[in-house]
């Protein structure tokens, strides 16, 4: 595992270490129990063992699919079909932080099972979901700047045979030490969009290993099987949907084999696991807690703030505002049709899930 990834599973166990102690100070009195005919802990573990097994394999599926396009030529990346299909995962990951992820952290975060002040008193949900968005630009830009400058240092990182290829072509014969490099402008823009795309695809992933996490808790913890039949299609819909446009980013990265497994393992097992750490804390871990709500909420809406930034801004913005779409009028507007189309069926499953 290399250092970049190191760091952002560190990022995601800090900002849980911020949120719990607080949520924790919270009295944890039980509020609103569930006792519909539908709350039924026996029939609800297979169920939860059968969504564990096919979200992940759709995870798998979603995820993995945009890597194999290398061998489908009309889904290599420089092809218009590549530009829709990521319009419509872009669409899926917007409508995830809008309709799904940030409703949810206000209607925990507004719960009546809260103490009215201050939870009632102030918009909680929309002001971390802004400082979220906020600290992702920072992280986003930081993260350029720091690569940018190990790039035009003449140190490409994570670099595969591929970018070596370019690396030499770029700065020419290396004489021992990185001075004196100066890299045709041509090459370095394309060096600077590469490190874009690793900086959207880290940033990306940190967001939803948060709040698939949660969603798999939430799922886990849960014993109304009503619930839980609908949430195994909506989420497999989900994971694979939001995996293809995680995959596209990983795509664009170009990073070797061991970054791509470690990306797509880290995508795949989040929702899995979170249920099964549901279904172990099932006994204690009650949905209508304070601490639960707080946690969770808290959790949702910085979730939804990074995925909203990070779909509006590195992938729709990123590629609408681009040469590629800007020169094609007919290209924009079928990716103008799948965004609409991936984001309408995405808060179509806000129904169910």
């Amino acid at each position: 595992m290399d250092t970049s990834l190191v760091k952002l599973i560190s990022i995601f166990f800090i900002i849980i270490s911020i949120f719990i102690p607080q949520a924790l100070s919270q009295s944890d009195d039980e509020c609103g129990e569930d006792t519909s005919s539908c709350n039924d802990k026996s029939a609800a573990l297979p169920l939860k063992i059968i969504a564990i097994v096919t979200i992940l394999i759709t995870s798998m599926i979603g995820v993995c699919l945009p890597l194999f396009t290398r061998w489908i030529p009309a889904l290599h990346p420089d092809r218009n079909l590549f530009v829709v299909v990521k319009a419509f995962a872009a669409g899926i990951i917007l409508a995830t932080g809008f309709m799904h992820v940030l409703p949810d952290s206000f209607d925990m975060l507004t719960s009546s099972c809260l103490k009215d002040n201050p939870w009632h008193k102030f918009p909680f949900s929309g002001f971390v979901a802004m400082l979220s968005a906020i600290a992702t630009l920072m992280v986003d830009s930081l993260a350029t700047s720091i690569y940018s400058k190990k790039c035009n240092s003449g140190v490409i990182p994570e670099a595969g045979e591929r970018d070596q290829e370019r690396a030499v072509a770029s700065f020419g014969h290396v004489h021992g030490h990185a001075h004196g490099l100066s890299p045709d402008p041509k090459d370095a823009d394309s060096n600077q969009q590469l490190l874009r795309y690793r900086v959207i695809a880290m940033v990306l992933e940190l967001g939803i290993v948060v709040h698939s996490i949660v969603i798999g808790l939430s799922v886990g913890a849960t014993n109304n099987t009503c619930t839980i039949k609908g949430l195994i299609a909506a989420l497999c819909f989900h994971q694979m949907f939001e995996g293809m446009g995680l995959g596209g980013c990983i795509l664009q990265a170009e990073y070797k084999l061991m970054k791509r497994l470690v990306m797509v393992f880290f995508f795949s097992v989040t929702t899995p696991f979170g249920i099964a750490l549901g279904i172990a804390l099932s006994k204690t871990y009650k949905e209508n807690s304070p601490s639960s709500l707080i946690t969770v909420g808290l959790l949702n809406a910085s979730s939804a703030g990074l995925l909203i930034y990070m779909a509006l801004v590195d992938l729709l913005s990123a590629d609408f505002m681009g040469p590629k779409l800007q020169g094609n009028i007919k290209l924009q507007v079928k990716s103008y049709a799948a965004v609409l189309l991936g984001a309408g069926g995405m808060s179509l499953m806000a129904k169910w899930a």
